[in-house]
C-alpha cells in the first residue's frame, strides 16, 4: 500500500477545513447549539425526562448523530466531487495508486472531520446540561464507525452526483428526515405500537439507540443489533465504492 498517497490526499484534504475553518466547524457548532436552546428549553420545559434520563441531556445523542450524519456525507461527497467536477480526478486515477489508497485517504479525511465535529459539540453539549458517559469507549467506537460508514457514503453520493444539485439531494431529501424519525428527539417507546415497528426500517434508529446507550444505558433495540447494522451499512458501503472503481461508473467518462 502506498501510505505516501494516503498521507498526501489525507494532508490536502485536512488543510482545505483549516482554510475553511468558519464553514466546516463553526457553522455546525452554532446550528446545534441553536437546537440546545430550541428543544433543551422549549420543548424540555414540558418534558422533563425521558427513560429516566433529562429530556435536555437525552438529545444530546441525537444531535451529535444529526451532525455527524450530515457532516461526514458533506464532507466526503464534496471532497471526490469537486475533482471530478474540475477534471483534476484524472491526474488522481492515472498516479501509481490503487483505489483502496484514493478511498482511504479522502474517507479518512471526511471521517476525521466529522469525527472532530462530534467531539467539539459534545464539548459544547457540558455548557447546557449535564452529561455522563455510562460507556465512554463504546461511545467513540459508535461514533467512529458511524463516521467512517456515512463517510463512504457520501464518497459514493460524490461519485453519483453530476452536478451540485444531486450532491445536495440525498442528505437534504433522505438523511436528514430519517434522522428526525429515528428517534432524535424521542424514544420510539413514546409512539403508537404501529409507528414503532414502521420506524424500525428506518436504518438511523439503529445507529442513535446504540450511540444513546452508550451514553445513558438505555435503548431501543439491542445494542448487539445497533452494531450489526451500523457493520452491516459499511460492508454495503465497501462493496458498492468497489464495484463502482471495478466498473469505473461514472469515474472513466
Amino acid at each position: 500500500m502506498n501510505f505516501q498517497a494516503i498521507k498526501a490526499i489525507y494532508t490536502y484534504e485536512m488543510m482545505r477545513t483549516f482554510r475553511t475553518l468558519l464553514q466546516s466547524v463553526v457553522s455546525p457548532v452554532i446550528s446545534t447549539s441553536l437546537y440546545f436552546v430550541v428543544f433543551g428549553a422549549a420543548i424540555g420545559s414540558r418534558i422533563q425526562e425521558v427513560d429516566g434520563v433529562n429530556y435536555g441531556s437525552f438529545i444530546v445523542p441525537g444531535l451529535i448523530m444529526l451532525t455527524v450524519l450530515t457532516q461526514s456525507i458533506s464532507n466526503a461527497s464534496f471532497a471526490i466531487y469537486f475533482p471530478k467536477f474540475i477534471g483534476t480526478i484524472y491526474e488522481l486515477f492515472s498516479a501509481p495508486i490503487s483505489f483502496l489508497e484514493i478511498v482511504v485517504g479522502y474517507v479518512g479525511a471526511a471521517a476525521t472531520k466529522s469525527f472532530i465535529i462530534g467531539l467539539i459539540i459534545l464539548a459544547t453539549a457540558h455548557l447546557f446540561v449535564s452529561i455522563e458517559i455510562a460507556h465512554p469507549w463504546w461511545m467513540l467506537g459508535f461514533l467512529f464507525l458511524t463516521c467512517i460508514s456515512f463517510s463512504l457514503f457520501g464518497f459514493i453520493i460524490g461519485i453519483w452526483a453530476e452536478n451540485f444539485e444531486q450532491l445536495q439531494l440525498v442528505p437534504l431529501l433522505i438523511i436528514t428526515p430519517l434522522v428526525f424519525l429515528g428517534g432524535s428527539f424521542y424514544s420510539i417507546s413514546m409512539l403508537p405500537p404501529v409507528w414503532q415497528k414502521v420506524t424500525l426500517f428506518n436504518p438511523v434508529v439503529y445507529l442513535i439507540s446504540g450511540f444513546r446507550w452508550s451514553f445513558f444505558d438505555i435503548s431501543d433495540v439491542g445494542v448487539g443489533l445497533s452494531l450489526a447494522m451500523v457493520m452491516l451499512f459499511l460492508t454495503i458501503c465497501l462493496g458498492i465504492i468497489w464495484l463502482i472503481f471495478k466498473t469505473g461508473y461514472r469515474i472513466k467518462s
